[in-house]
């Protein structure tokens, strides 16, 4: 059998330095566009995969994460964020309930300090067990609103319809998967999760569906400008989820949790001093050594991440709240930019 990369390769993909997924297919401008109202594919193996079993599961990563995880049935799932002992953010991770055990899918080299963190408060007798499944499964990102279309022949319309997070188990030509409905950037896709030595044979079928391939840098520029924040940029021990604008990831009714007093003091006294923000600049900024954003050469916040695009530089960046937000004009060595919302945060307005 053909391997994955030999078949991506065929396709156009080049892979960068040590990585085991394609870092371009040479089509970034058409990738990012066929992303909104096309649909494109990315192979998103890069991430990370725990399985979590054991009857106190659910539990236990209740216990562990910001989301009401506890009261999810089968089927179900949610995004949740692993903070520490003072609320910073670890990682933001999709949980799926299966019959007998809960996935979590990470970013990408987040598995195993997840695993090392998460192993130090499992006590002698929790119900517990933790398995790294990364790389024994790829994962593939459907996007765009075309996506439906791609996967009719395998899967229900009901099924494709159903609420973010919700799986199922699909048959794709006698390959067992896991459809996952989202794509994990707002915009309109699935996400497959595929036994690894059947992945060429499902990304042959896709591709040959007129899934246009996407390559890790143009998924990288979908993030920025989607502005979904990512460990060691926007999710740091610099920063809490509040402050991230994953408030969709959170529940203040769910009880103690690691990191919750913190959370939860910051909600109730409106504790919030700066958010994450887009940021638009024009072609000319340089953002390579400088990140720190001024207004009238005051310090109000820092760029996290940004990208090129065809209308100018992209960033984000975390702003004080007392400063503004929507609208607010910014400066980055010497150069204006205009603040700009982010359709995958959000940030209450009495916050």
């Amino acid at each position: 059998m053909t391997s994955l990369q030999d078949l991506q390769k065929t396709q156009g993909a080049i892979f960068f330095a040590s990585e085991n997924t394609p870092s371009t297919f040479n089509n970034d401008s058409i990738a990012l566009n066929h992303a909104f109202q096309e649909v494109v594919i990315c192979d998103r193996t890069c991430s990370g995969l725990i399985k979590v079993s054991g009857s106190d599961r659910l539990s236990f990563i209740h216990n562990q994460t910001t989301n009401q995880i506890q009261s999810l049935k089968t089927g179900k799932g949610a995004n949740s964020v692993f903070v520490n002992s003072t609320g910073r953010t670890i990682d933001l991770v999709t949980v799926l309930v299966k019959e007998e055990k809960l996935l979590l899918l990470t970013s990408p080299q987040q598995n195993q300090p997840l695993i090392e963190w998460m192993d130090r408060y499992i006590f002698p007798f929790d119900k517990v067990e933790l398995e790294d499944l990364t790389g024994q499964y790829a994962i593939f990102t459907l996007m765009g609103e075309k996506s439906p279309e791609i996967l009719t022949d395998w899967v229900t319309e009901s099924q494709l319809n159903a609420p973010e997070y919700s799986h199922f188990q699909i048959n794709l030509d006698g390959v067992e998967s896991t459809l996952v409905i989202g794509s994990g950037f707002k915009i309109k896709g699935y996400i497959l999760i595929i036994p690894q030595e059947k992945a060429p044979i499902i990304w042959k079928k896709l591709t040959a569906q007129k899934a246009t391939p996407m390559g890790n840098q143009t998924y990288e520029t979908l993030r920025i400008l989607q502005g979904k924040p990512k460990p060691d940029h926007e999710l740091t021990t610099d920063y809490n989820p509040l402050e991230a604008g994953l408030w969709d990831a959170i529940s203040f009714d769910k009880g103690c949790y690691i990191g919750q007093e913190t959370i939860a003091r910051l909600n109730t006294y409106k504790g919030v001093k700066q958010r994450l923000w887009g940021i638009k600049f024009p072609p000319s900024v340089n953002l390579t050594e400088n990140k720190l954003i001024t207004i009238n050469g005051e310090k109000v916040g820092t760029i996290t991440s940004y990208c090129t695009t065809s209308e100018g530089i992209f960033a984000l960046g975390y702003i004080r709240t007392k400063a503004g937000g929507l609208g607010l004009q910014v400066t980055v060595n010497n150069q204006q930019g205009e603040v700009v919302s982010l359709p995958f945060v959000s940030h209450p307005e009495n916050m």
